[in-house]
């Protein structure tokens, strides 16, 4: 009887632990799964984080612009002005056109740009053609006459005006005219990494290439 006993505690050992391992092994592919998910959440979460700090970055556009006044007006000189001012804002804040300067020379409705030189000429200089055109002040400026930014030919702070167009963006615009010699036409913008539809769309209106 004892050695009955014995052998029915024996087979219940045996079939106890090999349940036992059955059940670990079933659990072990759950287990590898859940922990491979952990790891894609964790990376999403770094990732996400990443992407909103350089959203965070690129949202820091300067708020004021410097503009060099000078030529035919009352205080030539540098102004702080805020940002989307036009050029009318910058001759106002020079003390306005004197009474010899050519008042239609200039295009008074375009946009001024960080570090621009605004150069106002007499009428005497317009007419014997001395005067630097509005065209030749652009390209220094990396603006164009219409007021457009020249994805061609702007700095990096007239980049970084461009809504959406922060520090890195305009750092990969100039990289990329570099490389390919220059833009054909402003779509292709898209294809600079970072630069989609979306940003497209809200600055197609402000930039031009010459």
């Amino acid at each position: 009887m004892i050695r009955i006993s014995n052998l029915i505690v024996l087979v219940l050992c045996l079939l106890t632990g090999t349940g036992c391992g059955s059940e670990k092994e079933e659990m072990e592919p759950f287990l590898i799964e859940e922990e491979v998910q952990e790891q894609e959440r964790v990376s999403s979460e770094e990732e996400e984080n990443k992407d909103t700090q350089i959203q965070a970055e690129e949202a820091k556009a300067p708020l004021t612009v410097f503009v060099h006044v000078c030529g035919a007006v009352n205080h030539p000189g540098v102004y702080e002005l805020p940002e989307g001012s036009r050029i009318f804002d910058a001759v106002e804040a020079a003390g306005g056109m004197t009474a010899s300067a050519a008042v239609v020379y200039l295009n008074q409705a375009a946009l001024v740009t960080d570090g621009q030189q605004l150069y106002v000429p007499t009428k005497e200089e317009a007419d014997a053609g001395n005067a630097m055109s509005p065209a030749a002040q652009s390209e220094v400026s990396g603006q164009a006459e219409d007021g457009k930014v020249d994805l061609n030919h702007a700095s990096k702070d007239e980049l970084m005006t461009l809504p959406g167009i922060g520090d890195a963006k305009a750092e990969s615009i100039i990289r990329y005219r570099e490389e390919q010699g220059g833009f054909q036409s402003i779509e292709e913008l898209m294809k600079i990494e970072g630069i989609k539809e979306g940003v497209f769309q809200k600055i197609k209106d402000d930039i031009t290439v010459t």
